[in-house]
């Protein structure tokens, strides 16, 4: 029983003794509420604002910005280092007095040796670096004629969703045609045209002829987007005979299980992996509008 009481009434250690009405006095006149240490408010709003905005600016990468700036100088730079790697070699065997025949039993002379072999590497590397250069890759002008044509049928609220898609899509991307094919139909055809050699006028899209191909079969079949980065290249342009005949880039993009979006671009590999996912993303939200109209 003693052992028990003893046990009972032993005081608290100080670590765990509740704080003092002085202690607690001191904190207000710090400025720091009771507890403040323990729980620290959230931030408010403007501050989560401000931590979002700094997490999605892009970090600068100066050493890539001068690299870019200053190509020639750096593509440059292995002949200039071995430029002077192979003068200096020349002018430490003429001031140490070393002859000038090399001597395979001498150190010097292997070095020497070693030295001249390394900068001619660098020389020629830098030679290298020189003739070869990426091409580069600018955008093209679309040839053939502006048209805007609307499918039969197409409800207003979907015309709008059409129409935002379309203005989005040329504002964040290189796209420059869009032709949307819905349920057997083509209910979208804007953007710049293949023009008629007979009249002039937009080539209009056989939505039926164009579903028989193998570029729409592919990516129906797939459920997945098709990205051709440099048309020019696949065989399956001629299946396309309403986008410009100099039409860059090309994304089939699958609506759902009833149709398709063909976005042409102006550039050769003008559309990222950013673009790419917004895309399908957009097609979505296409598919779920188209299908209520």
């Amino acid at each position: 029983m003693e052992m028990t009481r003893s046990l009972t009434l032993a005081p608290l250690p100080a670590t765990l003794r509740p704080a003092s009405a002085a202690c607690r006095r001191r904190r207000r006149q710090r400025g720091l509420p009771f507890g403040a240490l323990f729980s620290p408010s959230p931030p408010s709003n403007q501050q989560q604002q401000e931590m979002h905005i700094r997490a999605l600016q892009p970090r600068q990468d100066w050493v890539g910005e001068w690299v870019r700036s200053n190509d020639t100088l750096v593509r440059g730079l292995p002949i200039l280092g071995g430029g002077a790697s192979l003068l200096a070699v020349l002018l430490n065997r003429a001031v140490s007095g070393i002859a000038a025949v090399a001597d395979a039993s001498s150190s010097q002379s292997r070095a020497d040796i070693l030295t001249l072999a390394l900068s001619v590497t660098d020389i020629l590397a830098g030679l290298v670096w020189l003739s070869i250069r990426p091409k580069s890759i600018s955008p093209v002008v679309p040839r053939g004629v502006e048209c805007k044509r609307v499918g039969t049928g197409v409800l207003d609220s979907a015309l709008r969703e059409l129409l935002w898609t379309w203005d989005s899509l040329t504002t964040a991307t290189c796209c420059k045609s869009l032709v949307v094919v819905y349920g057997g139909n083509c209910v979208l055809q804007i953007g710049v045209a293949a023009g008629s050699p007979e009249d002039g006028n937009a080539v209009m899209v056989d939505a039926q002829k164009f579903m028989q191909g193998s570029l729409y079969r592919s990516a129906m079949e797939s459920k997945k987007q098709s990205y051709l980065a440099n048309l020019a290249l696949y065989p399956g342009r001629t299946e396309l005979p309403f986008l410009p005949a100099n039409t860059q880039a090309l994304i089939l993009q699958p609506i759902g299980d009833k149709g398709i979006a063909v976005i042409g671009g102006d550039t050769i590999r003008g559309f990222t992996n950013l673009d790419q996912a917004w895309i399908a993303m957009i097609a979505d939200k296409l598919d779920a509008t188209l299908s209520k109209s």
